[in-house]
């Protein structure tokens, strides 16, 4: 039952550099300008949130299938930013290989280390209590970069990788009528109360420009992106 499932993966960007790549257990939409992740979707079960795999010594490492990957090192001495990870570590317990390819630098991007070990940490271990009740969800997180902001995002190191100036993660389950919802967080201290950080997936996707789940049957996606259903 290795991941992704298709129903995960969102549709294919108009006007950004694209390459998928496919891991044991998620899919990446990479940017080669950026050098960072447009989106990783996975598709997360019940019985992937469980399993003895423990984190691998010098775990981050530099992902072959790209030309431009970001490396490990440059995040060293990065202060305020830590490697974040798009799908999490603790998703991919269930198989040392998938917990591997989760160290994978094209799966990780600057996160400030509050939202990291904080709000973000939160809503992952909410999307694995969701994944037992349903019995699988579907996920798809990445980077926002605001095209409102001003002048050029900050970087970070020599090589100057691109800071996100907020993550977004939209989660859904097609089980009966369906249900959704969607996070967006911007990437400094912002607190700790999950809820402060809902919206539903139509949202994300007027902020991202990217079109979720278009897998789904058109009534199915609609119903599912514009309504909140998923309950802490």
């Amino acid at each position: 039952d290795d991941c992704p499932d298709y129903l995960a993966l969102p549709a294919s960007l108009k006007g950004v550099d694209e390459q998928i790549l496919m891991h044991k257990s998620y899919a990446v939409s990479y940017n080669r300008r950026t050098r960072l992740a447009n989106w990783v979707a996975w598709h997360l079960t019940s019985g992937h949130t469980h399993g003895s795999v423990e984190r691998p010594q010098r775990a981050f490492h530099d992902d072959k299938d790209v030309d431009n990957c970001t490396h490990y090192w440059e995040y060293n001495n990065s202060r305020a930013y830590n490697r974040g990870h798009l799908c999490p570590a603790g998703d991919n317990k269930w198989d040392k290989d998938a917990m591997y390819d989760s160290f994978l630098m094209t799966n990780v991007l600057p996160q400030h280390h509050s939202l990291n070990s904080g709000v973000w940490n939160d809503i992952e271990i909410q999307c694995r209590e969701w994944a037992r009740n349903e019995g699988d969800i579907y996920i798809v997180s990445g980077p926002i970069f605001y095209e409102n902001r001003k002048g050029e995002p900050k970087t970070l190191g020599k090589n100057k990788i691109p800071i996100p100036d907020a993550f977004f993660k939209v989660v859904m389950s097609n089980r009966g009528s369906g249900k959704g919802i969607g996070f967006v967080c911007e990437n400094h201290y912002c607190g700790n109360n999950m809820n402060d950080f809902v919206v539903n997936i139509d949202d994300v996707e007027q902020i991202t420009g990217i079109d979720f789940f278009p897998a789904l049957p058109d009534d199915l996606e609609e119903e599912i992106e514009s309504s909140l259903k998923f309950k802490f």
